[in-house]
């Protein structure tokens, strides 16, 4: 897997160290290496130490960070597997980077269980959350797969290429192909020579050269993704926080990304007048300019103080060349992740790359509609511009025709840059209208009155209304989601439906036929979970008490038993196999006790109607008894609840 250039990727974690060959002999231990930020350094020391048995906490993760940092996950996840099953405790932070170096390695299931690791340990983080809500998120990533066509490029080299932008009929972007003549000048982060902007000599032939872009814009030290005024005559761009030959440091000896604007007076001029924008700081960065199409706006990331995580998105409006207030991009856009490498196309979509937001794996491309300074849904690009590796600085013109980078395996260097071709449209955030009716089953004549439910795939209640004399009611849903509608009244038996909305706008149009009391049979003995549809109440690990999923399955039984005052249920609760069999008898007891309470104390059914016993590990529904190796899964068919019908 490839090592990218992590100044730009990682974008703040930026130390510069120019070392001669002979400096680095001298580079100490591996701690001091990774306190630089020499990674490559810092990695030698740490896998001389590990192979003589040192394998402390902070030699995993610092180990694994050392791979993370330059884009190799498969080596990442080696050593923060290996930090979680040597550690009682670690930060959550690094169950998430274990995470997504699963997914880059396209282990999605061991990737998943990290992600719901990472939920119980964090679950306020918005990643931790987005994930929970949209665990269908490989389905709808391959809603938006196929829209591209990849067109191979031959102007990439051995090193990286990356941040591409359009400019006057030609391709600029930034490369570390050809060292400087003091060759020996390396960044300590990757080993890498420092950063340049190039020209690509025509976007419109693949075979082509490329030569550096000027003299007055490229320093010794590292430039990168810029855009351009559609005149030529502006620029904006991304360098070391080096001006007019004046290097320096944060106070922690980190030298930062600044944004600079190049000005000239005519395109037949190609000597820059370059000054460093305002809101630079030395103590934090500001990097990857983006334009909006008429050019008053400029978008950036940045890690000022009050953003939301390891790099926000910002705008800032653009007055005659006077800069306004700087407006962090807000929660629809910015996770607790990485955001970064905006660009903004001509019908006004934010493109930008995310390892926040659910993805493929490492840094994915994703894209929302900017209309009249209001921010739309985030969505995916999907395969094949996304994969498991870093996918990043997409940009596109206004006949579909684009390019991006990516470490993705097969290509020439440790970045490359993909042209490619949408031949045909995203899928853009849509609404389906749902209109229903409420019949009876036995004359088809309207039910006013019922209550109906909406419901998301997670049995959540999204929204409830009573349906009109006709029986009628209506939601307004999301497109290409799952949903269930559900109708309750007195003297009648529930109703529900579920169902997945097309991926298109439209009307769909559902009825629920609902039978009176009497005409459902209920026998002693009858389980009603499979009567009303009910999912099985499952309990976490050890746990006793009644988790909101839980909830959603219990309405239904208190709805039964408001239609059905004379139906009493006995509660019978299993556990696992896992611990004592009088520890399991004990907690199936307090689990059955719970949900009883629940329905009592919440539903306000009355006691005499309802008992609960609890059956321990005495009836497994799979072989995972005592001693028997299952998966997480295996073992929770076990942790349940059933509902019999006793009188």
């Amino acid at each position: 897997m490839k090592k990218i250039i992590t100044i730009y990727i990682s974008l703040f974690f930026l130390s510069i160290n120019v070392l001669s060959a002979q400096d680095k002999k001298a580079v100490k231990e591996g701690n001091k290496e990774f306190e630089n930020l020499a990674y490559i350094e810092a990695r030698q020391s740490y896998l001389r130490a590990s192979n003589n048995g040192v394998l402390s906490d902070n030699l995993l993760k610092n180990l694994g960070d050392s791979y993370y940092f330059n884009a190799d996950y498969k080596n990442a996840a080696k050593w923060y597997g290996q930090l979680l099953q040597t550690s009682d405790s670690i930060p959550s932070e690094y169950i998430y980077r274990y995470a997504l170096s699963l997914k880059s390695d396209e282990r999605y299931l061991a990737s998943d269980n990290m992600m719901e690791k990472f939920h119980k340990t964090k679950g306020e983080d918005y990643r931790a959350n987005l994930f929970i809500n949209e665990r269908n998120y490989l389905e709808e990533i391959e809603l938006q797969s196929g829209r591209f066509e990849l067109i191979n490029v031959d102007f990439n080299s051995k090193l990286s290429d990356f941040a591409p932008s359009f400019y006057q009929g030609s391709l600029i972007y930034s490369s570390n192909r050809k060292q400087r003549h003091a060759s020996k000048r390396v960044h300590d982060w990757n080993d890498q020579p420092f950063l340049d902007l190039y020209k690509l000599n025509s976007t419109e032939v693949l075979k082509t050269s490329s030569s550096k872009f000027s003299s007055t814009i490229n320093s010794i030290y590292h430039e990168s993704t810029a855009v351009f005024t559609k005149d030529g005559l502006t620029m904006y761009f991304t360098r070391n926080n080096y001006t007019d030959k004046d290097y320096k440091e944060d106070e922690d000896g980190t030298n930062r990304l600044k944004l600079y604007r190049g000005t000239r007076n005519d395109t037949g001029n190609t000597d820059w007048n370059v000054k460093e924008l305002p809101f630079n700081s030395d103590q934090y960065s500001v990097a990857h300019p983006a334009l909006s199409p008429d050019e008053k706006t400029l978008y950036f990331a940045s890690d000022m103080p009050g953003s939301k995580g390891l790099s926000d998105l910002y705008k800032v409006a653009i007055k005659d060349s006077v800069f306004g207030e700087i407006i962090n991009l807000g929660d629809k856009i910015n996770t607790e992740g990485r955001e970064t490498f905006p660009f903004i196309s001509e019908d006004n979509k934010l493109y930008f790359a995310s390892d926040g937001h659910i993805g493929l794996g490492g840094l994915d491309v994703f894209v929302s509609e900017l209309n009249d300074n209001k921010i739309g849904d985030v969505f995916n690009l999907g395969r094949p511009v996304n994969g498991p590796e870093d996918d990043f600085t997409f940009i596109i013109d206004s006949k579909g025709l684009g390019y991006f980078a990516s470490n993705r395996e097969g290509g020439l260097g440790f970045d490359d840059i993909y042209s490619f071709k949408m031949y045909k449209p995203l899928i853009s955030r849509c609404q389906q209208s749902i209109n229903g009716v409420v019949l009876n089953k036995e004359n088809d004549q309207p039910i006013a009155n019922a209550i109906v439910y909406l419901l998301d795939e997670n049995n959540k209640v999204l929204d409830e209304k009573k349906s009109l004399v006709d029986g009628s009611f209506d939601f307004t849903l999301d497109c290409a989601q799952g949903y269930s509608i559900r109708s309750t009244k007195e003297t009648y038996v529930t109703a529900e439906k579920i169902f997945n909305t097309p991926n298109k706008t439209g009307v769909i149009e559902r009825t629920l036929f609902m039978k009176k009391q009497e005409e459902l049979p209920a026998p002693l003995g009858t389980d009603i979970a499979p009567l009303l549809g009910i999912n099985i109440i499952y309990f976490d690990l050890d746990k006793s008490f009644i988790t909101k999923n839980a909830e959603v399955e219990l309405r239904k039984v208190i709805d039964l038993m408001y239609v059905y005052p004379n139906v009493n249920i006995d509660v019978r609760s299993h556990t696992d196999s896992r611990n004592t069999d009088q520890y399991n008898m004990d907690l199936s007891d307090r689990r059955a006790k719970s949900t009883v309470d629940y329905l009592v104390t919440v539903g306000g059914i009355s006691k005499a109607r309802l008992t609960g016993h609890g059956y321990g590990e005495s009836q497994l529904r799979n072989k995972c008894s005592n001693d028997v190796k299952c998966s997480e899964s295996q073992h929770q068919l076990n942790r349940r609840s059933e509902f019999i019908i006793v009188k």
